[in-house]
């Protein structure tokens, strides 16, 4: 599932968003109240609530103890910050998942639209923004490791410059990303050992990383310093964080907060539910237990 291709299919756009939001004031009735704690900074991807107008999205989370909307386009978290959310994670180059920096012949693309990204999500204050390792083709992990190492070498000074975190995201290549590359713990962490820069991190996503190897409280734990921004999905299916999957997400989370950790953690499940904003009330209320 291609999380751009959600984003072209969202009913309201981004050049509609202006003359709208001047209409909402207050959150509808209909709308349920997740009555947050605030022990955890949750952050939702937009890509999964691409149904919702993005004013509506934005409401939901004001009114919620919600502070983030994220993997926005520079266009779009504009829009949030200037309602008073903020953006955990900004998209990098539309180049989607496949296509990365294991692949030479794209250094210089990359090396140029990141040019243009990173100073505007830090301008924005935004302190992430995505990165991937691509599909291997063929590529066997270590040369993979010594491209990507090469790609980011100038593209993480940009990121120095700005005080901006270039975090790649970890992925399983079993089922929803076959032959992505950067698809273990144990890959990213030698990657991020290799690039040798505060400002080049991971983004540990635990529906992925249950797929493909577990020991998620384990792993967070003892490598919590190469970890930027954490994403949740129930498994198997990619959904709730309900009693329908296998991830105990309480002690997960409580294991997160454990270490210190005070970024955000971003909801990333495609919602079960008629109305996605009750799987996202129900999913947040389950790890509010921790």
């Amino acid at each position: 599932m291609d999380r751009r291709l959600h984003i072209k299919n969202l009913i309201l756009g981004i050049p509609a968003l202006w003359s709208i939001q001047k209409s909402w004031k207050t959150i509808p009735d209909f709308f349920p109240q997740a009555n947050v704690s605030g022990t955890i900074k949750h952050s939702v991807s937009r890509w999964c609530y691409s149904s919702i107008p993005l004013p509506e999205l934005t409401t939901f989370c004001l009114n919620n103890n919600i502070h983030s909307i994220e993997l926005l386009e520079p266009d779009e978290y504009q829009y949030v910050i200037r309602q008073g959310l903020e953006c955990a994670v900004a998209n990098g180059p539309e180049t989607h998942i496949r296509k990365g920096f294991n692949n030479p012949q794209l250094h210089d693309y990359l090396l140029k639209e990141y040019k243009r990204l990173i100073p505007l999500a830090a301008d924005a204050g935004i302190p992430n923004i995505i990165c991937f390792s691509g599909d291997r083709n063929g590529l066997d992990d270590i040369k993979g490791l010594e491209y990507c190492a090469k790609g980011l070498e100038k593209v993480v000074k940009i990121a120095e410059k700005y005080h901006i975190t270039l975090i790649m995201e970890l992925l399983n290549s079993k089922v929803d990303h076959t032959d992505y590359q950067c698809d273990h713990s144990v890959w990213g962490i030698d990657l991020v050992k290799k690039v040798d820069s505060p400002q080049f991190k991971l983004l540990y996503d635990i529906y992925h990383m249950q797929i493909m190897e577990g020991n998620i409280i384990q792993t967070i734990t003892e490598n919590i310093k190469y970890f930027a921004h954490f994403h949740t999905a129930g498994v198997p299916g990619r959904r709730d964080l309900d009693e329908f999957q296998e991830i105990n997400y309480p002690a997960i989370f409580n294991a997160i907060k454990s270490t210190g950790y005070k970024g955000f953690i971003g909801q990333e499940f495609i919602p079960k539910k008629s109305n996605p904003l009750d799987s996202l009330m129900d999913s947040i209320k389950l790890v509010e237990l921790s």
